[in-house]
């Protein structure tokens, strides 16, 4: 327990140092407990609009039982829409929104972590860069492309956005295994170009 505690205050207390190494046994605790709050402040922000988009849709079928199919069952309940109604559709812009926040804020608190470990492994921390641009990418497109489809209906615009969108997120996938793959091997013995191993 006091080498975890140690591995989140050394994240915290280094979140400006981009010199020096970090051992594996320092680096991924730390990015657990980072990761890890950012799932809990997704879950915090989704359930409450998906909360309001299935009240709107009871409401639906309450006001329109000719256009909705309600299930009931011992364990199960569950509603299905017929037909194209965007206005049931939960509002993701405030999801969108913290999901924006949360991944800047993730950048912002491994980005030393991420430049000390790869120190560790004797690369530079540049080889971190690429899935961060990816991600922004992603982040920004993929807000237009959901807004775009509430219509019900696929534009050559947005099927040219999903094309890229598509690709952005190959080549992040890809850019995001390089840099866990460096960042999980073993720290190279001795000194190197970034200083002595930490102790």
């Amino acid at each position: 327990m006091h080498d975890f505690i140690d591995s989140v205050r050394n994240g915290l207390t280094g979140l400006l140092r981009f010199s020096g190494r970090d051992p594996a046994r320092r680096f991924w605790p730390y990015v657990a407990v980072v990761m890890a709050l950012l799932f809990v402040g997704a879950a915090a922000t989704m359930g409450p609009i998906m909360g309001q988009s299935f009240a709107r849709m009871q409401q639906f079928a309450v006001e329109h039982p000719d256009q909705a199919t309600v299930t009931r069952g011992p364990n199960t309940y569950s509603v299905q829409i017929h037909g194209n109604h965007p206005e049931l559709m939960p509002d993701m812009a405030p999801f969108f929104t913290v999901m924006q926040a949360g991944c800047a804020l993730v950048v912002a608190l491994l980005a030393a972590a991420v430049t000390r470990r790869l120190h560790d492994r004797g690369r530079r921390g540049w080889w971190g860069l690429p899935p961060v641009v990816f991600l922004t990418v992603g982040m920004t497109l993929f807000p237009r492309f959901f807004q775009s489809t509430l219509t019900g209906e696929m534009t050559v615009e947005s099927m040219k956005m999903f094309g890229l969108i598509f690709a952005n997120n190959v080549l992040y996938l890809a850019s995001l295994g390089l840099l866990i793959f460096l960042l999980a091997g073993a720290s190279q013995a001795g000194g190197n170009r970034f200083g002595p191993p930490a102790p």
